[in-house]
């Protein structure tokens, strides 16, 4: 009953952040595109300037720079970020506690369609991950680093950017993640790839907003996260491949290995069967 009303109350506060949040970017988003559609461009140097004098520079022609960003900013954002993706990992320890007597459901013996379509979509979804990888690869030499690239991006692209990035992200891991997970289900530790894996796609995705209106030191929580979510996908991908394509492979994770090695001891066995064999 606890559990209930403090997922009710966190998911209520969740949606009305999201909600409000979503509002205030369109919002900002909107003025910057205005702004930047009726301001001209700078006013150029005049031809007779001279870098060289020691005659004093106008004020209007001083550029401040920004103040260097505290700790705070720097560091413990980062930080904080990270202690949001171990946070939201407990808290689905703590309201889905793993159960072994789940349902049972073996993928080798669904229909041969179902086993191909899986089949295809790990592989397809895999590709698309390598495609994500190979632009950041571009991206980041194109612009040299990631902080410079997200300092060209727009608000209104970012917004785009990671609305895109959201629903590929958990697309992806629930189309695969629910017949893997249901596939082992008889093992604890296996059932954390899924929730890991999302975890930290949604860290990574809150870890752009912080490169670019925070810190470049979010770049680390980025890879990171870029690194757990890809070895939870091939992990999956992994599994799922073995199980669906190559049935001849026994591991010790599969749920019917003692009885797949049983019968082909017994197919073995006959085949050595000689007449006379008692």
């Amino acid at each position: 009953m606890l559990k209930a009303r403090a997922f009710t109350v966190l998911a209520a506060v969740f949606l009305l952040t999201l909600l409000g949040l979503g509002r205030a970017l369109a919002v900002e988003a909107a003025k910057q595109e205005t702004k930047q559609a009726v301001v001209s461009s700078p006013t150029p140097a005049p031809d007779n300037f001279d870098f060289f004098s020691d005659k004093p520079v106008a004020s209007k022609d001083v550029v401040e720079l920004p103040p260097e960003k505290s700790k705070w900013i720097t560091v413990g954002g980062p930080l904080a970020l990270l202690g949001f993706f171990f946070a939201v990992i407990f808290a689905i320890w703590w309201l889905v506690p793993f159960d072994d007597h789940s349902i049972e459901l073996n993928l080798r013996n669904l229909p041969p369609a179902a086993k191909r379509g899986i089949a295809m979509a790990v592989v397809m979804f895999g590709v698309a991950f390598c495609f994500g990888a190979s632009e950041i690869w571009y991206q980041l030499q194109l612009h040299g680093s990631a902080e410079a690239y997200f300092a060209q991006m727009s608000l209104g692209k970012l917004i785009a950017f990671t609305h895109a990035h959201l629903f590929g992200f958990t697309t992806s891991f629930f189309i695969i993640g629910i017949p893997f997970s249901m596939q082992f289900n008889h093992i604890q530790s296996y059932q954390w790839v899924v929730p890991v894996g999302l975890a930290a796609s949604v860290t990574d995705v809150m870890s752009w907003w912080g490169i670019k209106f925070l810190s470049p030191s979010f770049e680390w929580v980025s890879m990171f996260c870029g690194v757990v979510f890809s070895l939870s996908y091939l992990w999956m991908l992994i599994g799922l491949l073995r199980t669906l394509l190559f049935p001849e492979l026994i591991w010790a994770s599969d749920k019917d290995r003692e009885e797949r090695l049983e019968k082909r001891r017994a197919i073995q066995d006959a085949a050595t069967y000689k007449e006379g064999d008692v």
